[in-house]
């Protein structure tokens, strides 16, 4: 029982650990990989891009990748409101690993 302990806390201090953190959800991984595509998106076309998910959760999902300065929330002073979400430069340093997801699934695609 110990030993198993020991492994999951040394397992939660790896950087795998902390990058699934940062990712991990339904949504977060395509969020990012929208703003690697298409640059500087508003929230109705990324709503529109994700298509099954609420309001609630894609707002959600955004302020906690804003939270951990994976995107970057510019709001713009206009009526009616405009809010555009793109990538840090850590964001955009974390697409070289979803880069190689896409391609090793690609290349495993059955």
């Amino acid at each position: 029982m110990i030993k198993k302990y020991i492994e999951q806390a040394n397992f939660e201090d790896t950087g795998f650990s902390y990058t699934l953190s940062l990712i991990s959800g339904k949504h977060k991984m395509v969020i990012l990989y929208c703003l690697m595509e298409f640059g500087p998106v508003r929230f109705n076309q990324m709503k529109r891009y994700l298509k099954t998910v609420s309001d609630r959760t894609l707002s959600a999902n955004l302020k906690e990748l804003e939270a951990d300065g994976l995107v970057c929330r510019k709001e713009y002073p206009q009526i009616p409101p405009k809010v555009e979400y793109s990538l840090t430069e850590r964001g955009r340093s974390l697409m070289v690993v979803l880069d190689q997801l896409c391609i090793w699934g690609e290349e495993h695609r059955p």
